[in-house]
């Protein structure tokens, strides 16, 4: 007889233990899924498995999901954004404006908090209306040398002594500094982490290159030059507690840089960004270095992962799309160009082959001057 055919001892008692154990297994199948699927479905906390229930690519429970949510809302950061009167100013900071209201409203915009230009020009201005504003004094005449960006830590000086933020109730309070030429192109989570600010790096602050200038004022005893980040004050979410002692040393600092011949030629019109970055240093504060934190046309020209597109240089093209830099191009968008006037609305777009960073900026700038009244004014 084939040993398989064979019956096992016992007959058909044998076959109850198998037949036990599947009913167990199947029991406990049953109670692990309507365990799994009752967590999944919030614990009875939220609503039912669908659209509103279930995060449809996560599969994350509601309550989970609100939890994550609640951490973000006890960490959002203040934008403190430093501006003149100028007109020059004043239409970059109605654009900057314009579209961090936009994104702030988007979903992933809830760390995005209140808003503050703080105006170092000393008096009220036409926007007060439009731009939450806090009016500081400027430097006293003279002391900022013709280098109007000296204004800009003695302004966060004042303004931190003097304004209450809500975002204080939050982990102390975080800060966004910014400046007019940002433009916001996707919700900004905060960045930071704890003590830990958040910058971007320049590739043209170096620290390393210049130690002989940089140990001026961070000396030796205080440690290696590479404690000083390569930024600026600008992009950087801090708290609020570190940024009231930073402050006044990098207000400090951009001063005896600016009267100190050898290093004001060195560093010419980004000395206050060194000046940021040494007083952070000599505060023991370094920062995360995000470089997915803005991009800058027309040097980067993919849009990428970033938040903010920074419009400080000049965008030149021929029109066959090939970039003109150094040479006025046959279509050309810089900041520069409207000096005592906002651009007008509706600027031509960038012909064929140009970068897609830079028809994104022009496309957004169109988009503010179009719904912004008054906009040919100037206010």
């Amino acid at each position: 007889m084939n040993a398989a055919a064979r019956k096992a001892p016992g007959g058909a008692t044998s076959r109850a233990p198998a037949v036990v154990l599947a009913l167990v297994a199947a029991g406990a199948f049953l109670i692990s899924y309507n365990f799994f699927a009752m967590v999944f479905r919030g614990a009875g906390a939220g609503p039912a498995a669908g659209a509103t229930g279930r995060d449809p690519v996560v599969a994350m429970p509601t309550w989970m999901r609100a939890a994550a949510g609640d951490e973000v809302r006890r960490r959002p950061f203040h934008v403190a954004l430093t501006a003149t009167d100028a007109a020059y100013s004043r239409w970059q900071c109605r654009v900057m404006y314009y579209w961090y209201k936009r994104m702030q409203a988007r979903p992933g915009g809830e760390a995005m908090g209140g808003f503050t230009r703080v105006l170092h020009s000393g008096k009220p201005d036409g926007l007060m209306d439009e731009i939450p504003t806090f009016v500081v004094d400027p430097l006293p005449e003279g002391k900022d040398h013709g280098y109007v960006v000296l204004n800009r830590p003695w302004a966060f000086v004042q303004w931190l002594q003097k304004a209450k933020i809500e975002e204080e109730h939050y982990s102390n309070g975080y800060i966004l500094m910014a400046e007019p030429d940002h433009v916001f192109v996707k919700p900004l989570p905060n960045l930071a982490h704890d003590n830990d600010p958040a910058a971007f790096p320049f590739f043209y602050i170096t620290p390393s290159e210049h130690e002989n200038i940089i140990r001026k004022y961070y000396p030796k005893e205080r440690g290696p030059v590479t404690n000083v980040d390569p930024i600026g004050n600008s992009p950087v979410i801090i708290k609020k507690t570190l940024l009231e002692k930073i402050a006044p040393t990098w207000m400090n600092v951009s001063i005896q840089m600016k009267e100190d011949k050898e290093t004001d030629k060195t560093f010419g019109w980004v000395l206050e960004m060194y000046a940021y970055a040494v007083a952070s240093a000599l505060h023991g504060v370094q920062h995360i270095l995000r470089k997915d934190f803005m991009i800058q046309p027309p040097f980067d020209t993919r849009l990428g992962n970033t938040f903010i597109i920074h419009f400080t240089y000049g965008n030149d093209y021929s029109l066959k799309g090939e970039l003109t830099y150094g040479k006025i191009g046959e279509w050309r968008f810089d900041k520069r160009s409207f000096q005592d006037r906002p651009p007008p609305r509706n600027l031509t777009l960038p012909p064929p082959g140009v970068p897609e960073s830079v028809v994104t900026l022009v496309k957004m700038v169109n988009e503010a001057s179009a719904n912004l009244p008054r906009w040919d004014e100037g206010l």
